[in-house]
């Protein structure tokens, strides 16, 4: 949802800040819009195969803690996010159903797990604002164990997605253009181009990489829509320094925008994504062991 340039620093100081507060209060809203690509990973992990699953920037933990309910006594599952809102409402969402899930906040790219600890690493939207997507790789692949799978879910082009950039598009002549979305540059849509995914996975020790385009029809309440794009990306961002009468121009001229994507009383759009997978492969030394 955030311009696609920051730097690690800043996407630290924003998943703490504004953004990450924003999606914990919205963590309802956002769990249902993005529901169907949760089941595709949950489905996706054997509820006989037990092990060690890692969800990579679980979020609020939706993902984690549904891989938790499937798998049972039969294996673990642990999500690892920058944000501490957002972990802090995974922790309490775990809490409240006894779940076996962990969660800790730290930077997957750099977090020193045990190496070899994991089954499988799997992600819904979290892999897409590493600084250095190679080393962050590199990591993950450190600590799965022999053979263990890669599985994640990344947005395709923007092109694709007109849905979500909607509102920034509908404002551009109300409010100061939000940065340029560099390609490939961490964010949202940083992983747009699959040859880009494949170069990353190639270099960082991954072998036995598919990327399959994924189609999913997403959905949420219409009585939401003001509250999602008036708290969630750019123009959320933005919207926090505008003075009401910009504000309000602005919640109006949105809504209206996004107008085609009501049907009665649900919103309903098609998110063009990426599946991804590999596995991992010690073969060859990565960027990490090289140093």
């Amino acid at each position: 949802m955030e311009p696609s340039q920051q730097t690690d620093n800043e996407q630290k100081e924003l998943w703490n800040g504004h953004a990450g507060h924003a999606w914990a209060e919205n963590q309802e809203i956002l769990d249902q819009m993005f529901k169907p690509f949760e089941e595709l990973l949950v489905d996706a992990i054997s509820s006989n195969a037990g092990g060690r699953i890692l969800d990579i920037g679980c979020g609020a933990g939706s993902t984690t803690l549904a891989i938790a309910r499937r798998l049972g006594t039969k294996g673990y599952c642990m999500g690892i996010d920058i944000s501490t809102p957002l972990i802090e409402v995974a922790r309490s969402r775990a809490s409240l159903e006894s779940s076996s899930a962990d969660f800790i906040c730290a930077d997957a790219q750099t977090h020193a797990f045990e190496t070899g600890s994991f089954d499988a690493i799997i992600s819904r939207f979290g892999v897409m604002f590493f600084a250095d997507p190679i080393i962050a790789f590199a990591n993950l692949r450190r600590v799965a164990n022999h053979c263990a799978e890669l599985r994640f879910i990344a947005w395709r082009d923007t092109a694709e997605n007109p849905f979500m950039t909607t509102a920034e598009r509908a404002v551009a002549s109300l409010l100061p253009s939000p940065p340029t979305r560099q390609r490939c540059a961490p964010g949202q849509f940083a992983f747009a181009d699959q040859s880009h995914v494949r170069a990353i996975l190639e270099q960082s020790g991954w072998a036995e990489i598919d990327i399959e385009p994924i189609d999913a029809t997403c959905t949420m309440p219409e009585k939401h829509l003001v509250r999602y794009f008036a708290n969630l990306g750019p123009v959320g961002l933005m919207l926090q320094e505008a003075e009401e009468k910009t504000r309000n121009l602005v919640l109006q001229t949105v809504r209206a925008a996004f107008n085609p994507y009501v049907r009665g009383d649900e919103v309903r759009f098609c998110a063009a994504c990426w599946m991804v997978s590999a596995r991992a492969s010690f073969l060859s030394a990565t960027p990490n062991e090289l140093r």
